[in-house]
């Protein structure tokens, strides 16, 4: 199956690298290739001109369910996003490995997993059963940074290959 005709297929693009907010600057990469692994930072939702979605804030008090669901789609969006860039091809990724999913939550919202399953249905509908089965984790957060309602890292396979981008 082919990641990128699947994004057609579904209606999904991917948007630029993330627009920092004036005066942050981030000593790390986005995403850090080590041997067939490749390990992705937190990332946050991103509209499709790399600014940060909104709605801004904690799940359970200025932001719904429905909406940090649809925050961890675009999440979704944002990494698949990093890791074209730094793959090349995303048909080098063979297998998600490890999700963990972060969420700021607003005293007493403890649906952190049906938020996170923004991300891990878009994983899924793109990279499919086999390779897109991840194990994860989905935890609550006093906050997170730039008052974003989900943070996502994960970790991958990927097959031998040199980055195009």
């Amino acid at each position: 199956m082919n990641v990128e005709n699947r994004l057609a297929e579904l209606g999904l693009s991917l948007p630029p690298a993330m627009t920092l907010p004036e005066g942050v600057e981030l000593p790390f990469p986005w995403v850090r290739v080590h041997g067939d692994r490749a390990f992705i930072s937190g990332h946050g939702p991103l509209e499709s001109d790399g600014s940060l979605a909104r709605p801004l804030g904690r799940v359970g008090a200025e932001v719904t369910e429905e909406q940090a669901y649809a925050a961890a789609a675009k999440t979704a969006l944002a990494v698949v996003s990093s890791l074209k860039t730094a793959l090349g091809d995303l048909e080098r990724v063979v297998a998600w490995t490890r999700v963990f999913g972060m969420v700021a939550t607003a005293p007493g919202f403890n649906r952190t997993p049906a938020v996170i399953n923004g991300f891990s249905d878009v994983i899924l509908r793109l990279w499919g059963e086999e390779a897109g089965r991840h194990a994860r984790s989905a935890v609550g957060l006093a906050a997170l940074p730039f008052d974003i309602p989900v943070e996502v890292e994960a970790e991958v396979i990927i097959r031998p290959g040199s980055a195009t981008a």
